[in-house]
């Protein structure tokens, strides 16, 4: 047990220090001043209407993002808290090659386009005995960016065996099966080289709306339960859905 609990500390401690900081109008006649008739207001409301749906749902605000993020109490038999600033950059943090810098871009719950705004939070179970390690982050987009970043993350799941960022590597990625949330998901696993620790992990994003809902689970002791609980995934998907409406 000794042994367990020593090597769940190294894990934690390496997230703990992965975070990097980067970092006019003129004169008219009358009829300018008159009120717009109901023809020409239902016009108007409806070309809105049809530049909202072609852009799809707006971002969400930053008071919105909070509101969504998972809280203490949400999930039953799990510790939630905020994640430090610190472990979020501003920026993506570059990779070699460049074709794997979308799932680099991941680690860090960064992406290009970058967000207009981010919320994260850490989590864990609640059992003494639990050698996962958890973390979650909303980012809000315009809905083309958010898409924009599953494709490219898509696709490099595909084309990318491994990468370097930062001094680690990462190597072994492998494409899982997504669950079936939100409008689209993606999901896949790798092994890092972190300061010497070998440590499997997962990543899963899920896009709702012009939000994307990122997840990523490391587990020192058994790779194959480095995934995130269905019921975390399932209870966060549903509060940004309920919160975005």
């Amino acid at each position: 047990m000794k042994s367990t609990m020593s090597r769940v500390a190294v894990a934690v401690s390496v997230v703990a220090t992965l975070g990097f900081t980067a970092a006019c109008g003129g004169g008219g006649d009358e009829d300018a001043d008159a009120k717009p008739t109901a023809a020409g207001s239902a016009t108007a409301a409806g070309d809105a209407k049809d530049e909202q749906d072609a852009a799809g749902k707006p971002a969400l605000t930053e008071a919105q993002l909070k509101e969504a993020a998972l809280a203490q109490g949400d999930v039953k038999k799990y510790k939630i808290s905020e994640m430090p600033a610190d472990e979020m950059p501003a920026v993506p943090v570059p990779a070699e090659p460049a074709a794997c810098q979308p799932l680099a871009n991941m680690f860090y719950f960064t992406s290009d386009p970058q967000a207009k705004d981010r919320a994260g939070r850490r989590v864990t179970s609640v059992s003494d005995i639990s050698a996962t390690v958890m973390a979650l982050a909303l980012a809000a987009h315009e809905q083309s960016d958010a898409e924009k970043v599953m494709a490219d993350l898509r696709k490099a799941t595909e084309s990318c065996d491994g990468y370097e960022q930062v001094g680690n590597k990462y190597t072994g990625v492998e494409v899982l099966t997504a669950p079936k949330q939100g409008d689209e998901a993606v999901s896949y696993k790798l092994k890092g080289d972190i300061e010497g620790a070998k440590i499997p992990m997962s990543f899963t994003v899920v896009r709702s709306g012009s939000t994307l809902i990122a997840f990523s689970s490391m587990n020192m002791l058994d790779a194959d339960k480095a995934e995130v609980p269905a019921e975390i995934l399932d209870a966060q998907v549903k509060k940004v859905e309920k919160v975005a409406g």
